[in-house]
């Protein structure tokens, strides 16, 4: 197969991201010698985006933290890399790909890696100096450049992660903060209220108002620059700066134009295998089966794009492969260090069994399904001299042996007794 892909015109992967990288170096890894093609919208290197909302938008680490691998390893491994590059069709008939500077493509294999794009408020003042998403490298370093000043007042749209960890880091920059959200708690949807409380009193010990829940009306301005936001119940909020992080959607519009199966992305077996022949999808665009759940899954957390990039690379290469693990994500913010493993769609709605203390920011959320653990989240919980706790959860997950919530929450049990002798 291998042999084949070759004759045919190598793999060329479509995205710029983790997912394409990561796969065009599991190709390389796997004794792939054949052509390898990645295609970036963007003008950087592929990166890392988990650090631009955390450590970079803080300043702790430098751009070198960024980079999936080091710039000079594309050359060296005989990849090629084509930046600021859009690819503008598929065709999976002829097995070619268009791009915008009117060259053709063609593939034996196509990796789909475009990931997904911010959404955006068609509101008046959108259009505004100051006012922006966030998804990008060059976003995050135009919002560093301007958080560092500190003394200036944000407004966050948007109460999830992202608008979350930009609060946070606005915040830590001395900046005075107001975060607006269409739920009343803020990541109640992901977490539940309990936990959604937890991470707003965080916040607004640290010095930031929520408005909540609050839509946005208007976008004020002078001279081409924004100055406030006008909510729906006519509060004026006076801003220098205006994130937008409302979500993203994913870039489907290549996958829809060549009639790829859709369904909040791109359709998958486990493998990734898109339902044209030789062509494949990983990362923010892939809802792909999951073996755990038989359900379809898409994540747009980096693990899921590191994984998805070696799943497909070796599916490429007809290898048995599946993406099998257990979804994960993280994120800091001020002194909370937290690690989520497992399945929200399963865990949606249940009531999580706490082990530790929220008052002292060190615990271990669990949530079950038929007394079975479905996810777990630990916050600060590496402090205790306790066995990794994101190990212990992916075990528990995997095990899909009922335990009781009263041995979830006895702390005087070690995490590792929680497990079944034969894990």
């Amino acid at each position: 197969m291998a042999e084949d892909i070759a004759t045919a015109g190598g793999i060329v992967i479509a995205g710029g991201g983790l997912a394409g990288a990561t796969a065009a170096k599991t190709l390389r890894a796997e004794g792939f010698d054949g052509p390898v093609t990645i295609i970036g919208a963007e003008s950087h290197h592929p990166y890392l985006r988990p650090p631009l909302s955390k450590e970079y938008l803080l300043g702790t680490a430098g751009e070198e933290a960024v980079p999936v691998v080091p710039p000079g390893w594309y050359a060296e491994n005989d990849v090629g890399l084509r930046l600021a590059t859009r690819v503008t069709g598929i065709r999976p008939d002829t097995r070619t790909v268009e791009l915008d500077d009117g060259s053709t493509l063609a593939y034996g294999s196509l990796l789909l890696a475009t990931g997904a794009t911010p959404r955006t408020l068609h509101l008046p003042g959108s259009d505004l100096a100051g006012v922006s998403t966030f998804r990008t490298l060059d976003d995050s370093r135009r919002l560093r450049s301007r958080l560092a000043t500190g003394g200036l007042k944000v407004v966050m749209i948007g109460s999830g992660w992202i608008g979350m960890e930009l609060a946070a880091a606005a915040a830590t920059y001395g900046n005075t903060v107001t975060l607006l959200g269409l739920e009343a708690i803020p990541l109640a949807s992901a977490i539940g209220p309990d936990l959604g409380r937890f991470f707003r009193s965080l916040h607004e010990a640290n010095g930031v108002i929520f408005r909540l829940p609050a839509s946005v009306r208007e976008i004020t301005g002078d001279s081409g620059a924004v100055t406030g936001v006008i909510t729906d119940s006519g509060e004026v909020l006076p801003a220098d700066i205006v994130v937008i992080a409302v979500g993203v959607v994913p870039e489907t519009g290549l996958a829809q134009a060549a009639g790829l199966a859709l369904d909040n992305g791109i359709l998958t077996d486990a493998s990734l295998r898109t339902s044209a022949p030789g062509v494949f999808a990983a990362g923010d665009i892939a809802n792909a089966l999951h073996p755990f759940t038989g359900q379809h899954h898409r994540s747009e957390h980096w693990s899921n794009a590191l994984n998805g990039g070696k799943v497909a690379a070796r599916a490429m290469l007809s290898q048995d492969t599946a993406l099998s693990t257990i979804p994960y994500f993280y994120t800091d913010q001020y002194d909370v260090s937290m690690e989520y493993s497992g399945f929200t769609v399963l865990a949606a709605g249940t009531e999580p069994v706490i082990r530790g203390s929220l008052e002292d920011k060190e615990f271990i959320a669990f949530w079950q399904q038929d007394s079975r653990v479905v996810a777990g989240m630990s916050v600060n919980w590496p402090r205790k001299p306790q066995p990794g706790a994101q190990k212990t959860i992916k075990a528990l997950i995997s095990a899909r042996t009922p335990i009781s919530a009263e041995r979830l929450a006895d702390i005087s049990a070690g995490l590792d007794q929680l497990l079944p002798e034969d894990a």
